[in-house]
């Protein structure tokens, strides 16, 4: 039997030990976590509507309405009529024909795979997809190959490569969760195309955050459901509440509902939950100046960044890295935050690469100046004074 015991040591021991921090307080920019006040920049809340009154009061109208679970899977007895309508407003957001409710991007991307692949078919993912989708290939017992990041050509020279007489998938982040850069999805959709392959967006971090209305990466690249035929997007970043869902024309979504095992062999979500995220959605479409000022806080930081000398990463997105490389030194200068009264979590591998271990400080619409503020004085003490 494996010594556990001395494999958590040596994982502390190399600054990889991951420990969960306590809430005490609602969602927000300032909150209370293991019982002292900080201001937190490490949130996927990038609209600010994990605490927003109106999802709240739909919320608890919704458990008044429907109770607080769903009692069964969606095939059994646990299908609402407010699931039925937020996935059909979910459809009309993306300009999709259909939309399926799964209960994490997790299962959404396992379920995607293991329905539309097999042993016979082969699946290209980008080096830094995120964990859930490189599980979803390697799981669906496909002919598995990574292409080197947002590297088209590489994607071309394996696709063309390939062996394979059955199904090709090749699937990408939207927006790279860790990086905060966003797939050449318009190079990656031509050659697709020209090899007779599925593409797949995982844009989890881009939904309701960038491109026209919030409508994403696609639609920042202005690619049609065509192009871009398997859409999977999550709810509990941008819209502030909990589950995800896949997009994509009627066929693909019957043959989820009849194929994908993590959505049939799961309770769904609660009714109310898909009551509040149905506001949350209708926020985030019409209220444009969330996305506005969520740009006009990442321009100032980075002017910020940029005036220091910090170690910035390229990205537009809420998502700002700081590079630091060696975990020791990340989780120090995370620690050095924290004692500013800034949270900003320490991403090292290997969720990252290895030497590529960073601050991933995110950015909210409930963010305000003095928030900024207070983060940047932390950083230039951290940075600049103490060096």
């Amino acid at each position: 039997m494996k010594d556990l015991d001395a494999e958590l040591g040596q994982r502390r021991a190399a600054d990889l030990y991951r420990q969960r921090r306590t809430c005490y307080s609602q969602q927000g920019p300032e909150m209370e976590i293991d019982s002292r006040p900080v201001v937190t920049f490490c949130s996927n809340d990038y609209l600010g509507l994990a605490n927003h009154p109106a999802v709240n009061a739909a919320f608890h109208k919704g458990i008044d309405r429907w109770g607080t679970g769903s009692g069964a899977a969606h095939l059994i007895s646990g299908h609402s009529a407010a699931h039925h309508a937020l996935e059909e407003e979910l459809a009309d957001f993306t300009g999709r024909e259909r939309a399926l409710l799964f209960s994490t991007g997790y299962m959404a991307n396992l379920g995607v795979a293991s329905a539309l692949l097999g042993r016979a078919d082969a699946v290209f993912e980008d080096r830094f997809n995120h964990a859930s989708l490189l599980d979803a290939g390697l799981l669906a017992g496909a002919r598995f190959q990574r292409y080197r990041h947002s590297d088209p050509a590489d994607l071309a020279a394996k696709l063309a490569a390939s062996r394979t007489d059955g199904e090709k998938l090749v699937a990408t982040d939207g927006v790279f969760s860790m990086d905060g850069d966003i797939a050449p999805l318009s190079q990656l959709a031509g050659i697709c195309r020209r090899h007779a392959a599925w593409l797949m967006v995982d844009d989890a971090h881009g939904l309701g955050v960038i491109g026209d209305g919030g409508k994403g990466s696609l639609a920042a690249h202005d690619l049609t459901p065509a192009e871009a035929p398997i859409l999977m997007g999550t709810l509990g970043k941008a819209f502030g509440t909990f589950g995800a869902f896949v997009a994509g024309d009627r066929a693909l979504i019957e043959t989820l509902i009849q194929q994908a095992r993590t959505y049939i062999y799961t309770t769904a979500p609660p009714p109310a939950l898909a009551e509040a995220t149905r506001v949350s959605l209708r926020i985030a479409r019409r209220e444009q100046w969330r996305r506005n000022y969520l740009q006009q806080l990442v321009r100032q930081f980075k002017s910020f960044a940029v005036q220091l000398g910090l170690p910035l990463m390229e990205s537009t997105t809420p998502i700002q890295p700081l590079l630091i490389g060696d975990s020791a030194r990340a989780v120090a200068m995370s620690e050095a935050l924290l004692q500013r009264g800034i949270l900003v979590s320490a991403i090292r591998p290997p969720t990252v690469p290895q030497n590529s271990a960073r601050l991933r400080i995110t950015f909210s619409a409930a963010h305000s100046e003095k928030h900024l503020l207070q983060l940047t004085q932390a950083l230039e003490e951290i940075f600049v004074k103490a060096a």
